[in-house]
């Protein structure tokens, strides 16, 4: 069976993290399947949007911690290559062009939560599990604090991972974490109307969009303005879709 799943409708590409029995935890061989699809997004015409979403009863458990006992100091090639890996998954979500929505149920935890907050927008359970156990079995939240200190800021961060409790995806939502909440069984569809929405753009505007932002988003101002500046020069040229 295939850890993941993916199919394309209405320009829509709805990517399905498929190890149900284990929460969609991620482990070596799903973190690359993930890569792969969302590179492959990048370069299909057809894909103007795309959905994550996890089959079965949660959005994305965190790290496969299974995989960890072989992942020790005297396998350090296969602990960089790993590190490098999830690394790389993160930047990828920003970098790609194309608008990523996050569909989320169930348990959205470690490695899951950040997988949550790599995408452009979350649609969300209001009883889903956000949050970042890490503390809880000796083990560190690490790669996925990037996104969780840029969004969220220093003092609310700092206590998810520190207090190690998940929050409910309302409370994700008063957080400023998420763009949606709704019940379970309503969010793929929410998460379908975003994605619908943006992929009826042009596709050379929302993808300059979406570069501009994260090029913006870090940079003082008059720095993101001159960001801005050549968006808007380049903007002149656009064809209409």
């Amino acid at each position: 069976m295939s850890v993941l799943l993916t199919e394309i409708e209405n320009n829509v590409l709805t990517i399905s993290l498929n190890r149900p029995e284990k929460h969609n935890a991620l482990n070596t061989a799903l973190t690359q399947a993930l890569l792969d699809a969302l590179k492959d997004a990048e370069r299909d015409p057809q894909v103007r949007a795309i959905i994550v979403h996890g089959n079965g009863k949660s959005f994305c458990a965190g790290a496969d911690t299974t995989e960890f006992s072989s992942l020790t100091p005297d396998a350090s090639d296969q602990v960089l290559d790993r590190a490098d890996l999830t690394t790389a998954l993160h930047l990828s979500f920003s970098k790609i062009a194309k608008p990523i929505i996050a569909a989320v149920h169930g348990n959205a935890l470690g490695g899951g939560a950040g997988l949550a907050l790599a995408c452009d927008l979350v649609v969300m359970a209001e009883d889903a599990r956000f949050g970042y156990p890490e503390l809880k079995h000796g083990i560190v939240a690490a790669v996925v604090l990037a996104n969780l200190v840029r969004q969220l800021g220093q003092k609310k961060a700092f206590e998810l991972v520190a207090m190690a409790e998940p929050v409910s995806g309302q409370r994700a939502f008063e957080l400023d974490l998420v763009n949606r909440v709704c019940p379970a069984a309503d969010v793929l569809g929410e998460a379908r109307i975003f994605a619908e929405k943006l992929a009826s753009w042009s596709p050379v505007a929302m993808a300059t969009t979406k570069r501009t932002f994260y090029r913006a988003a870090d940079l003082a101002l008059e720095e993101a303005l001159a960001v801005g500046r050549d968006a808007n020069v380049m903007m002149r040229g656009f064809s209409k879709p």
